[in-house]
């Protein structure tokens, strides 16, 4: 008779240990388990001080001195309707044309003859004002510099007012999910979407969302999340390489294994919070790289905070910061340890 495989010798210790030995054993494995994952996922940095400033252009075209930027999770009402974060690292030649879309809309759906139209779903809150909060994430080029220069160069035109237009440094890079997630927790609006600066979705598209978020809002909590899924056929996606649609594809499989079912695009960077929401998710995010949008479903499907995708106009831009295979890498490893 041959020698047990060691399989079996596994099968006939545990049959034979006490029961209270495998539980011990059981537990043992979950809690160093647990202890390693914490060990390797990612915790976010402190704020600095100078972070948590800002600097805007005067009436006059001056630039002000770093002035303190409010604090999401501790103030009380809105003070406008709308805030728009922009994460941008070397963003410096995309920028400018993604402000001038979003201004124009912005200057159209919330100036002050537009009392009446833009507040929450409970009829409550502002219903004017807007704000624009650039969030520079530790770029290397002039990004900060040509934000403010161009608010310089349009402040005179009527179409904003000192403080909208507001630019935030970040000291050291802390990657896309980190710069959102510092911009949310210093807006001022009742609704903030992020927005990418390459310009890529259609700006004026944020009042789709802004409809369908009100139509799916509980008790203040809401979230809308825009979606290029409705174009999976068109060239935009059908044109993209091999890798990319086989890598895309991948990565939603794996999402399903995560319990992610209901939203078909969760990588679009157009998304919208209620203020509520806001205080209620960011507090609690680590992850600081690409995959952050996952952990924000996550986190809102745990917290039962609703959430709705909504088809969203979007073009392909050139100058994308993501490197496909690392970068495709290191948001499995983040989703892993999430």
């Amino acid at each position: 008779m041959g020698e047990d495989s060691p399989f079996a010798l596994l099968v006939s210790g545990l049959q034979n240990a006490p029961v209270a030995a495998v539980l011990c054993g059981f537990l043992g494995f979950i809690g160093l388990s647990y202890i390693l994952i914490l060990l390797v996922a990612h915790t976010p940095r402190c704020e600095t001080h100078p972070e948590r400033t800002y600097r805007t252009i005067t009436k006059d075209g001056k630039t002000t001195p770093s002035l303190p930027l409010p604090d999401t999770y501790s103030s009380g009402k809105a003070e406008v309707a709308l805030s728009v974060v922009v994460p941008a690292y070397n963003e410096s030649e995309r920028l400018p044309d993604m402000l001038v879309e979003a201004l124009a809309f912005l200057h159209n759906e919330y100036s002050p003859n537009k009392k009446g139209i833009n507040g929450n779903a409970s009829g409550s809150g502002p219903t004017t004002g807007w704000e624009i909060l650039v969030v520079d994430d530790g770029s290397t080029d002039s990004t900060a510099d040509v934000a403010l220069n161009w608010a310089r160069s349009r402040i005179h035109l009527g179409e904003f007012m000192e403080g909208d237009i507001r630019v935030c440094v970040l000291e050291k890079n802390r990657g896309k999910g980190g710069a959102v997630a510092h911009g949310m927790r210093h807006v001022r609006g009742e609704y903030a979407v992020f927005a990418d600066a390459d310009g890529a979705s259609k700006f004026s598209d944020v009042k789709s969302l802004l409809q369908e978020l009100r139509s799916v809002e509980d008790d203040g909590f809401g979230i809308a999340v825009g979606s290029r899924a409705h174009m999976v056929t068109t060239d935009a996606v059908v044109k993209r390489s091999f890798i990319r649609n086989f890598l895309m594809h991948s990565f939603h499989t794996l999402l399903k294994t995560f319990g992610i079912r209901h939203i078909h695009d969760t990588q679009c960077g157009f998304k919208l919070f209620s203020r509520a929401a806001i205080k209620d998710i960011f507090p609690f995010m680590h992850t600081e790289g690409w995959i952050f949008d996952i952990e924000i479903l996550l986190l809102a499907g745990y917290l039962s905070v609703p959430v709705v995708e909504v088809p969203i106009t979007w073009h392909e831009v050139t100058g994308t910061k993501m490197r496909l295979v690392q970068d495709s890498i290191r948001m499995a490893w983040d989703l892993g340890v999430s």
